[in-house]
């Protein structure tokens, strides 16, 4: 079992969203979906994997404007970022609509992250790092 990954530049920011998954099951996660929701899901079905969880390292508008979106289009949950990123989160709409992104929705993590804390997803285990700034 080995974890890969595919790096998809998202948002007219071109922030790097990542698709990562067991190459065994097929089964992964997108980390830091800001936008392109259709590039995402395409990227997915190219390659055959079943996004299970989303997971957000910090609530930048061009890593999680598009999060609360898929996870409702795939009935996933969400984990991360850090519960410091709440006003950035509720921020989204406004900053989206600041930035030219289209309307984004509110979302609220299924779960916040904190140092030391483990996501799960396909069988993988990693473990989260905190590095605010």
């Amino acid at each position: 079992m080995a974890l890969k990954a595919a790096i998809l530049p998202v948002t007219p920011f071109q922030q790097n969203c990542t698709l990562m998954w067991n190459d065994e099951t097929m089964r992964g996660a997108v980390s830091d979906p800001g936008g392109d929701l259709p590039r995402i899901k395409q990227a997915a079905a190219e390659i055959g994997v079943t996004i299970e969880k989303i997971l957000l390292t910090h609530g930048h508008l061009d890593h999680a404007s598009a999060a609360g979106d898929l996870a409702k289009e795939l009935d996933v949950k969400i984990e991360g970022p850090h519960e410091d990123d709440l006003f950035l989160i509720e921020a989204l709409p406004d900053q989206a609509a600041k930035y030219g992104f289209g309307p984004v929705g509110t979302f609220r993590p299924d779960r916040w992250l904190k140092d030391g804390d483990t996501v799960e997803f396909a069988g993988l285990t990693l473990e989260v790092r905190h590095c605010p700034g």
